[in-house]
């Protein structure tokens, strides 16, 4: 059911990035899936995801930001925002079926700003949107938020330490195509009590997502 295969997306810097696809058969979505700043494509968490989303209709692109080629600190918006552009404009010339893009906590935060200047994507889907650094509260991280013109859910866990949930929730809230669904106990690599749920949560949330933008004008 869960079709795997690779692919090679050269970005504008002429890094040749490695992605992986994760399909089930006739999708319903196509879901270009950045990982977080300490993961990669291929790590435990970003596999559960896809796995999970594949089982439930949703095909996925995961791909890696060039830092997790090289090693070290995490790309500056400056080279990982041309990166997430270069993979959905290849997800998008494809043509097989709605698309989305986001990513688990700085590759969907990546993906905000890329969506900031003009992505060609149904929605965003963000999971584990880390609105700040760990133990300093915020919201500066969402002040762009506002100019994405497309739906966006977020998907995050109620004990997650990037993201304090009033200071979400008000996020959220004042934007008009914005959605959230609470993931009850998790943390912010969705780890509690009940994790053994979560990946099944998640896949739920975004295939109703996707099924409120296929039967929304596009």
């Amino acid at each position: 059911m869960k079709d795997m295969q690779s692919e090679t997306i050269t970005v504008p810097a002429g890094i040749p990035l490695p992605c992986l696809w994760c399909s089930p058969k006739a999708p319903a979505a196509l879901l270009v899936l950045a990982h977080g700043a300490g993961t990669r494509p291929e790590h435990p968490l970003m596999e559960s995801i896809a796995q999970a989303l594949a089982g439930a209709g949703i095909a996925t692109l995961r791909y890696p930001f060039p830092f997790a080629l090289r090693g070290g600190a995490p790309d500056r918006p400056a080279v990982a925002v041309p990166a997430v552009q270069a993979v959905v404009r290849h997800a998008a010339s494809l043509g097989d079926a709605p698309l989305l893009a986001g990513g688990h906590s700085f590759g969907g935060r990546m993906t905000t700003l890329a969506a900031a200047e003009g992505l060609p994507v149904r929605g965003l889907v963000l999971l584990g949107f880390p609105l700040h650094a760990a133990g300093k509260p915020g919201t500066e991280r969402a002040a762009h938020l506002p100019q994405i013109p497309q739906p966006m859910l977020f998907c995050s866990g109620t004990r997650d330490a990037l993201a304090e949930a009033s200071l979400l929730s008000g996020v959220v809230d004042a934007l008009p195509q914005a959605a959230l669904h609470w993931l009850e106990g998790a943390d912010h690599q969705y780890r509690g009590p009940g994790k053994a749920g979560y990946m099944a949560e998640i896949a739920g949330a975004v295939r109703q997502f996707a099924d409120r933008l296929a039967a929304s004008p596009a």
